[in-house]
């Protein structure tokens, strides 16, 4: 043969058929749920999550890239070999073949490649392919339909990476030319099997997962130990914070550092700081109006004292004098005994603020007590008692006649008969109610009803009360260890439930 044969490779372009085999990294769908905890649980999760995904994302780059690179290097050099090859037999080939020498021009090019590839020659009609035996895959696929088109359309050199039998290959083709270009018909493919390049690919795969583990355990112990530095000023705070709740105000923490927390603590310690200023001027300013409130009553004792008895002999003769001048005798009276009862009231709450409020406990029969108090009163036959005998208790007789005065003087004098007074008993304790029939008190009221000088009416500014009356009341139930409640029955009127505890009779000494 006078023309010489080559493959159609140097100067043009690789093209790739289409339907190549592409392998994808579908990693797994990634979700964690964020259960209710402590501030170190999110912090261990948050690190854990941002390295496990940092990993998995670094390491499927890596994977794509890794697996490209050995796919590629692989490609390359096999088509390189393959082009070499055909370069270097087409010279001597005569043509036009028959199917003898297409046959012996598949097996050299075999023979010449390195691995065990299937060389398919084609001639027109005429198709040969390289000795099946001694180890060559005979079951490797054919032509790829896309790659025959590509080689004889394009009339350059083509590759396809193709999946038979769930094993990748790659598939070149060439056409051959003569050295003026003119084409020959001639047409030669390879067949790879890339079961090695898809191992390394499995291992390297297998190692960057078996790396994953490790790195999200190392991040978790990073991240308790993180943590534990995050948290520790954290925790003090916490503990100062509840310190200064239940009233120590010289609590402070030590500031460390100059980080976001450290100024945190600064802030804390300021606050504090302000914090116990403010409450020591209240305190002081408390101290003071208390001192102020019982210095004043204190000192109108005497002159209300001397009043009173003048009132007292003016009562007695108001008969004989004009009566002009005896309602005024009277008034005076009246205002002066009003007077009187506001000084002591005042004078019974400063000992309540002060501290200096003491109980006398005795072993009594609370039934008779409450009775003596009402027929004291005059208010038997205003108030409907139901005081069982037997019902005894430890307290202090005057002051619980003090509590129960108040309550059902407040009944007859702003509610509606009937009033009602039951003794009950039981194993939590005893309670005292105190109801009246009328409309109940509204909401508003409830809420201040034990408050100091609270009216109900506040356009009530004159009462024969001081407005101390509910409070007193209370003070000294919580100097028994017990309460007042006040409700609203639902079939109407007001109810006020004073509970004492069973306490045992104090030994002698104590008071």
């Amino acid at each position: 043969m006078n023309a010489r044969l080559k493959a159609r490779l140097p100067g043009g372009p690789r093209t790739r058929a289409p339907g190549g085999l592409r392998t994808r990294l579908l990693p797994g769908g990634l979700r964690t749920r964020l259960l209710p905890g402590g501030l170190r649980t999110r912090l261990l999760v948050v690190f854990v999550l941002v390295a496990l995904i940092s990993a998995v994302t670094a390491t499927t780059l890596a994977y794509r890239e890794s697996r490209t690179a050995v796919l590629k290097r692989a490609q390359n050099s096999f088509v390189t070999d393959f082009r070499q090859r055909v370069d270097q037999l087409a010279p001597d080939f005569d043509m036009p073949p028959d199917t003898r020498s297409l046959t012996r021009l598949a097996d050299s090019v075999s023979d010449g490649l390195g691995g065990t590839p299937r060389i398919i020659t084609r001639y027109g009609d005429l198709r040969a392919t390289s000795d099946p035996t001694a180890g060559r895959p005979s079951a490797s696929p054919g032509i790829p339909p896309e790659l025959s088109a590509a080689v004889r359309g394009h009339d350059r050199m083509s590759f396809q990476r193709v999946t038979y039998g769930n094993e990748p290959y790659l598939a070149v083709g060439t056409p051959v030319t003569y050295d003026d270009g003119r084409v020959s018909g001639l047409e030669v493919f390879a067949i790879t099997s890339l079961n090695a390049e898809r191992d390394d690919i499995a291992a390297l795969l297998h190692a960057v997962r078996n790396g994953i583990l490790p790195v999200v355990g190392l991040t978790a112990l990073l991240a308790l130990l993180a943590a534990r530095t995050v948290l520790r000023p954290v925790r003090e705070l916490g503990r100062a914070t509840r310190s200064l709740a239940t009233g120590e105000l010289s609590t402070r923490v030590e500031v460390r550092g100059r980080d976001e927390l450290a100024r945190l603590a600064q802030d804390f310690n300021a606050t504090a700081d302000a914090l116990q200023t403010s409450v020591g001027e209240l305190r002081e300013q408390e101290g003071r109006a208390r001192r102020f409130v019982a210095d004043v009553s204190h000192e109108l004792r005497t002159p209300l004292a001397a009043m009173t008895m003048m009132t007292t002999v003016l009562d007695e003769d108001a008969d004989q004098l004009p009566p002009d001048t005896a309602r005024a005798a009277r008034s005076v009276s009246v205002e002066t005994a009003r007077l009187s009862r506001l000084v002591e009231d005042l004078m019974e709450m400063s000992r309540f603020d002060s501290g200096a409020a003491r109980i006398s406990l005795d072993g009594i029969d609370l039934g008779a007590t409450l009775r003596a108090g009402l027929e004291l009163r005059g208010w038997t036959g205003k108030v409907q008692a139901r005081l069982p005998d037997g019902v005894r208790a430890v307290a202090d007789r005057r002051r619980v006649d003090v509590i129960v005065a108040n309550l059902v003087g407040n009944a007859l004098q702003h509610g509606s008969p009937p009033v009602t007074v039951d003794l009950l008993q039981d194993s939590d304790g005893i309670t005292v109610e105190v109801a009246d029939h009328g409309p109940g008190l509204p909401p508003e009221v409830i809420e201040r009803v034990f408050d100091r000088f609270y009216k109900a009416d506040s356009a009530r500014t004159r009462s024969e009360g001081s407005g101390l009356g509910t409070a007193i009341a209370l003070e000294n139930a919580r100097l028994h260890g017990g309460t007042i409640e006040a409700v609203n029955r639902p079939e109407g009127g007001a109810v006020f439930t004073l509970r004492l505890p069973h306490r045992p009779l104090p030994s002698e000494g104590e008071a």
